[in-house]
């Protein structure tokens, strides 16, 4: 019999392989660690890194000869996702790839794979339980899954929950191309709902396109957008986010607002408030009426959720536009654009106050900001041109 080798890519594109070995091995981006794949169950083993970043592991099976492409990724999926048995009709030449962010309590894949087949008998949850619920987005493709006399179909876009701790069969479909999805996971226990109405949620598809579905939905989309930028204190507080809106969506579809915690519900319309804000920026009519009213709650009740944080309301605004300014003045691909155009564009349209206020923030007038990142990107270039 041959010796499979596994291979794993981290953020910086390094593959890493061990032939033979029983564990699938890959980087951490930020040291150079040799991680075991089948051990990043463990919070200690991704969130106690040397560098303080969060591992971000890759797998790619376009990294592997065709042939030892299909098993590689049923190994790597049966320890690091949830043990089944997999089958698929392109499992010949099986292109997959799976992104791993590891935030303790709750882990973030993004998947990408071809249509293909899911079992996990009752045999497999007595050889390993973990008493998880896990959540499938697809952006692509659908997932019908049979589990406890329940037999559904979901598109993409919607939401699925689904029990590790009860037998399932499963398949993937796609009328074309890849399957592609988020799946999150997470345990059990920790959703502070009683389990018995839980139960009623599981494999129910749940709309993800709109109301607090889509705040989750989105918020999970950005955090996979920008794996590989997060630190280990972010990740305890990712995840914190995450339980709370998977908490606010379940509540939601069982009527059951009263049994989430106060303070769940004012993180996760904080999280709300916020997102409105940064898209909004740009607009200097921004203002805590125009948010209050897109919220739908009370100016008052507004204030009143910053009240905890470390900014009001207005400072937060201001720290946010000041944050998108200072970027803009530091982008070479942005040097000819003037400084108070750079200001206009988040919302600063007085230029004298915009002075104030970013000499206050960060020590240095627009301008000074502005000539330092010329003369860096004139270094840069002139270091470009001495090599050629």
């Amino acid at each position: 019999m041959s010796r499979v080798r596994h291979a794993v890519r981290d953020e910086s594109g390094n593959l890493g392989t061990s032939p033979g070995s029983p564990n699938i091995r890959g980087l951490c981006p930020p040291c150079g660690e040799v991680l075991d794949l089948c051990a990043v169950r463990s919070k200690d083993d991704v969130l106690g890194m040397r560098g303080g970043f969060m591992a971000v592991i890759r797998f790619r099976t376009s990294d592997l000869p065709v042939a030892e492409r299909f098993a590689s990724w049923c190994e790597m999926a049966n320890k690091t996702l949830i043990p089944n048995a997999v089958s698929s009709d392109h499992a010949a030449d099986f292109h997959a790839e799976l992104c791993l962010q590891d935030l303790g309590v709750v882990r973030l894949n993004a998947l990408s794979y071809p249509p293909l087949e899911t079992y996990r008998p009752a045999r497999l949850i007595r050889r390993s339980d973990p008493e998880e619920l896990q959540i499938m987005i697809a952006s692509q493709g659908s997932h019908r899954i049979i589990q406890g006399g329940r037999d559904v179909t979901s598109s993409p876009g919607e939401l699925l929950l689904y029990d590790t701790s009860r037998p399932w069969h499963g398949w993937c479909v796609a009328k074309s191309g890849m399957v592609r999805g988020t799946l999150v996971q997470f345990p059990r226990a920790i959703l502070p709902l009683p389990e018995n109405r839980l139960r009623d949620l599981i494999l129910r598809p749940l709309p993800g396109r709109e109301g607090i579905g889509a705040l989750l939905a989105g918020c999970l989309r950005r955090m996979t957008a920008q794996a590989g930028s997060y630190t280990a204190a972010d990740g305890q507080r990712l995840a914190s986010i995450v339980i709370d809106l998977v908490t606010a969506v379940c509540a939601h579809h069982l009527e059951r607002d009263h049994a989430v915690p106060p303070e769940t519900h004012r993180r996760t319309l904080l999280l709300k408030v916020r997102t409105h804000i940064e898209q909004q920026l740009g607009d200097p009519r921004l203002s805590p009426e125009t948010i209050s009213a897109a919220c739908r709650i009370s100016v008052r009740h507004l204030h009143r959720l910053f009240e905890g944080e470390e900014l009001t309301l207005s400072a937060w605004i201001r720290h946010r536009r000041l944050e998108r300014c200072r970027r803009d003045l530091g982008d070479p691909a942005l040097l000819h654009r003037p400084v108070h155009a750079v200001a206009a564009h988040w919302g600063l349209t007085e230029p004298a106050h915009f002075s104030r206020v970013f000499r206050a923030a960060y020590g240095v007038s627009p301008s000074e900001y502005r000539d330092r990142a010329r003369v860096k990107a004139g270094s840069g270039n002139q270091s470009t041109g001495s090599r050629g």
